[in-house]
């Protein structure tokens, strides 16, 4: 795969359309340099959130001792088994993914899905640094959620690698929805021979 091949899905959540924050994130995504190739607005399936939260076991029993952890910690009963408590996490978020329209987006260009988990920040909201979209514009936590026993409010998703991102796109698009088009950037950033950029 060449550098300018590697891409990304976003998803704005129900949270950012609700807050009126697509303008702003879409700004940061754009000012990265990286060109989106696809992008619409749509009411998630069932089907398609399962899909897309495509978890394993290990997953499932690590984030259910967390919820048990913080359960404990604040004196709330244990009802569940560690692994059933990681698999209502899906459960959560298909509810909150569903509620409401989402943006769905594919951006390209090099190190894409590593410029956008940078800009994105951590996945919980309450510790994403300072600069980072979750990190500016949302308060939750991991804990607040879990106790709740609700999905964790924080406005995007985002591919973890370029493998995770091809297997995500075909959840939420058709190859015919993604354009194929050159960005002016572009030539700076991967032709070798620049001659004639002034002309």
């Amino acid at each position: 795969m060449k550098f300018q091949d590697q891409r990304s899905l976003i998803l704005f959540k129900p949270d950012t359309i609700q807050r009126g924050l697509v303008g702003e994130v879409m700004r940061r995504i754009e000012r990265t340099g990286l060109k989106i190739v696809a992008l619409k607005m749509l009411i998630a399936s069932r089907d398609q959130v399962v899909a897309h939260y495509h978890k394993d076991e290990a997953w499932f029993i690590k984030k259910g001792t967390k919820i048990v952890e913080d359960r404990k910690a604040n004196n709330l009963p244990i009802e569940m088994e560690a692994v059933e408590y990681g698999r209502n996490i899906i459960e959560q978020n298909v509810q909150f993914m569903t509620s409401g329209p989402i943006v769905a987006i594919i951006v390209q260009g090099n190190e894409a899905p590593a410029v956008i988990k940078k800009i994105t920040g951590g996945t919980e909201p309450a510790t994403s640094d300072v600069g980072t979209i979750r990190g500016d514009f949302t308060i939750d936590s991991y804990e607040h959620a879990g106790v709740s026993g609700r999905a964790v409010r924080n406005l995007l998703h985002c591919s973890e690698s370029v493998e995770e991102a091809e297997r995500e796109i075909t959840v939420w698009f058709t190859p015919q929805e993604i354009v194929s088009y050159r960005l002016v950037g572009e030539q700076i950033l991967y032709d070798v021979n620049l001659d004639g950029i002034l002309e």
